[in-house]
């Protein structure tokens, strides 16, 4: 009974930990947006131009949002005109390896079951 008890447990945090990473990585954006930003630090309109589909004021909120969530940085530049770059934080950063295995998986699935 108790090793029963320990798989619920363990269960429990697993789900608890999974809730609170959906919770931050919420909605269509958030992972091709960390994706982007794991191969280099953008600034507004690279991201724009790079993620196909989100208009700019979408992008502004969740970049907005990922900041405050500790995802990324948002670097204000003293050029003319101003310029503003973003890139992943130490935090943010450890999603890379995640993010990867998320397309991994989404490769096989478009093989095997899209027939892509």
């Amino acid at each position: 009974m108790e090793a029963n008890q320990n798989e619920e447990s363990e269960c429990t945090l697993i789900i608890r930990a999974a809730h609170d990473a959906m919770d931050v990585l919420n909605g269509k954006w958030k992972i091709p947006i960390i994706a982007v930003l794991c191969f280099s630090k953008k600034r507004y309109s690279d991201l724009l131009k790079e993620i196909k589909g989100i208009s700019g004021k979408m992008l502004s909120k969740e970049l907005k949002d990922m900041e405050l969530n500790q995802l990324l940085k948002r670097t204000v530049l003293e050029t003319q005109p101003i310029t503003v770059e973003y890139e992943l934080t130490e935090h943010g950063i450890k999603l890379k390896d995640s993010i990867k295995q998320l397309a991994v998986w989404g490769t096989a699935y478009r093989k095997e079951i899209i027939k892509e």
